[in-house]
């Protein structure tokens, strides 16, 4: 991983989803918009939609998110020669948990920060939303807590006893 001590360095984090088309694409919104240009976020599949879903595009869009560089994309793009070298890489469902991941460049800081699935909710257009919203707010608090640790001072241990802790939801011991 690239040297933490720099003050005004820029982090890459790489949010990871089977199918890259909701909570990963929510979340490097929302870093993107929280790491205030000190972090930036990309978001890819195992197996990706190819489309990023309706329900997530419209919820960043009504909460005044970019979304026209937003795509669902096969993490094999973040693997190759001259991509984006990642400090952190979290996957935020479980079945990209448990696959295996490429060999990410640089050996970026990892942890688990799963949400369940808002695309696989079904039921009424009130309740699809609700299940979107929701997987905003645990994406916003879970980076929220994240873009605020004191990187400069953490070392390597102690900073990914701290990405697990967010992963758990357990920010307040953060």
């Amino acid at each position: 991983m690239a040297d933490m001590s720099t003050a005004d360095k820029t982090y890459n984090v790489l949010f990871l989803c089977t199918g890259n088309s909701a909570r990963s694409i929510i979340a490097e919104a929302v870093l993107n918009r929280e790491g205030q240009g000190r972090f930036v976020g990309y978001s890819a599949g195992s197996q990706p939609a190819g489309q990023v879903n309706p329900y997530a595009l419209d919820l960043l869009r009504n909460q005044n998110f970019p979304t026209a560089d937003l795509r669902s994309k096969n993490w094999d793009e973040f693997a190759e020669p001259g991509a984006p070298q990642m400090d952190f890489v979290f996957t935020v469902c479980d079945n990209a948990a448990n696959e295996v991941c490429p060999i990410w460049p640089g050996q970026p800081m990892s942890a688990h920060w799963g949400v369940p699935d808002p695309a696989a909710v079904e039921g009424s257009e009130a309740v699809i939303r609700a299940a979107f919203t929701e997987t905003m707010r645990f994406m916003t608090n879970r980076i929220s807590v994240f873009v605020n640790l004191p990187l400069q001072s953490l070392d390597r241990l102690a900073l990914q006893k701290r990405l697990n802790e967010i992963g758990q939801g357990e920010t307040e011991a953060v």
